[in-house]
C-alpha cells in the first residue's frame, strides 16, 4: 500500500503543527511497514529535516509568495505522483497544492482523506481570498473525500457545516512518538536557562507561533493583569514572530514587568525539550486550535498546561492535569492565577499529563487506526 501525504510546509518553524503531524504520522507509517512519500514545497526546508524523514520518499517544490503558497509545479507532475500511490492524504486547508492533489486524485478515481487540522473556518486575515477559495476549490475538496480526519470531536461540526455526511468523518488526534522525541536533561535544562539568562526563576511558557489565532497578545495581557500577585514568575514567548511582536513589545513600555518577559524566537529540537522542562507551566492561549500538539509535548515532558476552551483537549483539567479556561485575557488571567496560587501541585499535574499523553496519544496507536482506514479505503477490507 502506498500513501501520498501532501502538505504546504514539512519544516516546523514554517508550518507549525501541521507540518509536524505531517512529519510524525509519515514516519510512523513507513515504521509500519507502508510505503509513504510527501508532496510539500521547499519553503524552510532544510537538509537536517531532509534525513530525519529517513525513508520517507520526499517531493518537494519550488513556490511563489511567502504568505499565499503558489506551488510553482504542473498538475500533469501531480498526477504521475498520484498516479503512483493507492492513497492521497491531504493535511491543512487554504492550500492550492492540496486543492491540485485532491482534484488529480479525482480524475484518477483515486480515494483521498482531508485532515484540515483546524483550518476549516474561516477566521483572522484574508477573509476574502478564503471565501473565493471555497467557492473555486475548497468546498469541493472537503465533500469529495473519501474519509474527514477531524483531529478533535469539535472539528467535526466544522465538517457538518461543509455539508459532510457524518459517517466519513473520523477523528484522529494529534499525537507523540514516544520513541524520538527527547527529553532533557539537568545539564540541558541549565545550558537553556543560561543561555537565555533565565537563572533559577519558575516561568510561564508559550511554544508557537506569534500570531494573532495562537492568541499570545492575550497571555502578555493576562501575565500583566497578575504579575504583582507572583512577582517571582517570568513568561518566555518560544516561537517565531507571525506579525505581533512589536505590538506586543510596545505594550510593555513603561510597564515594571518589562524585564520579566522574554521573546527568545524559534526553538526546536533538544533546546525546545529543554524549554518544557524547564518551564513550571505551559501555557496555549490560542483563539483557535485542533487539538494543541505543544500540550501534548508539555505533557510527554512532564510539564502541566493552561490552555483555552478552543483548544479542544479539555480532557487536561478532567485528568487534574491543568486546567482550560475561556479564551480572553480575563480568562487567561484567571486560570494562571489559579494554578499559580498552589504551585506545590504543578509537578504532580504534570505527571498525571505525562501519564495520559503516553497511554492514550502515541504515534504508533494512532497510526494503526489511520492504516486500518487505509487499508478499508484502497478495498482491502
Amino acid at each position: 500500500m502506498r500513501i501520498l501525504h501532501v502538505c504546504d510546509f514539512i519544516d516546523p518553524e514554517t508550518g507549525g503543527g501541521t507540518a509536524e503531524r505531517t512529519f510524525q504520522m509519515a514516519r510512523a507509517l513507513v515504521d509500519a511497514g507502508v510505503e509513504c512519500s510527501i508532496l510539500t514545497t521547499k519553503m524552510g526546508l532544510s537538509d537536517e529535516r531532509r534525513r530525519a524523514l529517513g525513508d520517507v520518499d520526499l517531493h518537494a517544490c519550488s513556490y511563489l509568495f511567502d504568505r499565499f503558497i503558489v506551488p510553482l509545479t504542473s498538475p500533469k507532475r501531480i498526477r504521475r505522483l498520484v498516479a503512483q500511490v493507492d492513497l492521497v492524504h491531504v493535511m491543512g486547508h487554504w492550500s492550492v497544492l492540496d486543492a491540485m492533489a485532491c482534484a488529480a486524485a479525482r480524475k484518477l478515481g483515486k480515494p483521498y482523506i482531508v485532515c484540515p487540522a483546524g483550518a476549516l473556518e474561516i477566521f483572522g486575515r484574508s477573509g476574502l481570498l478564503k471565501r473565493i477559495f471555497n467557492r473555486v476549490a475548497g468546498r469541493r475538496m472537503v465533500r469529495g473525500a473519501a474519509r474527514c480526519f477531524a483531529v478533535t470531536e469539535m472539528e467535526t461540526e466544522q465538517f457538518l457545516k461543509y455539508g459532510v455526511d457524518k459517517s466519513r468523518i473520523v477523528t484522529i488526534p494529534n499525537g507523540i512518538d514516544t520513541e524520538t522525541t527527547l527529553l532533557a536533561d539537568e545539564s540541558q535544562i541549565a545550558t537553556f536557562r543560561a543561555r537565555h539568562d533565565l537563572g533559577q526563576a519558575p516561568f510561564i511558557l508559550f511554544l508557537g507561533r506569534l500570531s494573532l489565532v495562537k492568541g499570545p497578545d492575550l497571555l502578555l495581557e493576562a501575565f500583566l493583569t497578575i504579575a504583582e500577585r507572583f512577582p517571582n514568575y517570568l513568561l518566555v514567548f518560544a516561537g517565531p514572530d507571525a506579525g505581533m511582536k512589536s505590538n506586543m513589545e510596545r505594550q510593555l513600555v513603561g510597564s515594571s514587568c518589562v524585564h520579566r518577559v522574554r521573546f527568545i524566537g524559534y526553538v526546536g529540537g533538544s533546546e525546545k525539550s529543554s524549554a518544557y522542562a524547564a518551564a513550571a507551566l505551559l501555557a496555549v492561549p490560542s483563539r483557535r486550535e485542533a487539538m494543541s500538539l505543544v500540550a501534548l509535548e508539555a505533557g510527554f515532558a512532564g510539564t502541566p498546561v493552561l490552555l483555552t476552551d478552543q483548544c479542544g483537549f479539555d480532557e487536561v483539567e478532567a485528568i487534574g492535569a491543568g486546567a482550560v479556561c475561556a479564551a480572553t485575557a480575563d480568562g487567561i488571567a484567571v486560570g494562571l492565577a489559579t494554578l499559580l496560587e498552589r504551585p506545590e501541585h504543578l509537578p504532580e499535574m504534570g505527571v498525571r499529563l505525562q501519564h495520559h499523553v503516553n497511554s492514550h496519544y502515541t504515534w504508533r496507536s494512532i497510526t494503526e487506526r489511520c492504516v486500518g482506514i487505509y487499508r478499508m479505503l484502497c478495498g482491502g477490507g
